[in-house]
């Protein structure tokens, strides 16, 4: 059976690989037996946290055919504060929803 395996190591830097697994795969098994270890052995001394399809899975998950095995990298910065860093340095009258507004129009029309 055909799975793809996907790895972001940086923002806007995807890898991909094509496995030919034999049927009733796990995910572990499809790790071990896919080159994403070689070309970046820091992945395993990390817990991976891994996804089929966007949906979080654990090791033991067994796989179908074309299914898309995700492997997901930590946030480096939480994304609410990351949003309060941004509207605090851009200030409340250029950001968000009221940013637009129309000659002699109120805020937010």
């Amino acid at each position: 059976m055909k799975v793809l395996l996907f790895y972001s190591p940086a923002p806007r830097q995807v890898r991909e690989w094509l496995l030919d697994l034999p049927s009733g795969c796990t995910v572990a098994q499809a790790l071990a037996q896919s080159p994403v270890f070689g070309e970046f052995p820091d992945l395993q001394s990390r817990t991976l946290t891994l996804g089929v399809w966007g949906k979080r899975t654990g090791q033991n998950h067994i796989l179908r055919e074309n299914d898309r095995l995700e492997i997901y990298r930590g946030l480096r910065v939480d994304p609410k504060i990351a949003r309060r860093e941004r509207f605090s340095r851009q200030g409340a009258k250029r950001a968000g929803l009221f940013s637009a507004t129309r000659a002699g129009g109120k805020a937010g029309y």
